[in-house]
């Protein structure tokens, strides 16, 4: 059996060389994102090829199920749970990724600078005979 490391799937774990395993964070009704090395698991080669993520918001605050799940039902459940997926009190948001540790936390992008984006702005709605680029 060979070792695993995170972000990378693998070939040939668990006795099988055809299956492709992927990696996901597992945790069960926690109140904080576990999106750590040591809620990192190996799904069931050929069988769970999705990770899944489950966000709640109790009255207690937010909860966390995240696990390794197969396409078809993670995609199912996640479709029937998106009108009850609001953000707010008893909100319940499901959602499935085929990614290496996808049901982790994201990753946010960086916000632009008021001056940078009045400059993008500005370029956009110049005419370009205005433009003179030396």
């Amino acid at each position: 059996q060979r070792y695993c490391r995170p972000l990378l799937l693998c070939n040939g774990m668990m006795g099988s060389s055809d299956g492709l395993q992927i990696q996901c964070y597992q945790c069960e009704g926690v109140n904080y994102d576990c999106s750590t090395p040591e809620f990192i698991v190996n799904c069931t080669v050929n069988v769970q090829d999705m990770c899944q993520k489950e966000v709640l918001v109790k009255p207690d605050g937010t909860h966390y199920r995240k696990s390794c799940a197969s396409s078809s039902a993670c995609l199912i459940t996640s479709s029937g749970y998106q009108q009850f997926c609001t953000g707010r009190l008893n909100s319940v948001c499901i959602s499935c990724c085929s990614t290496p540790l996808c049901n982790g936390v994201k990753k946010k992008r960086p916000v632009l600078s008021a001056a940078a984006s009045s400059r993008r702005a500005l370029l956009f709605l110049t005419p370009p005979m205005l433009l003179h680029l030396t």
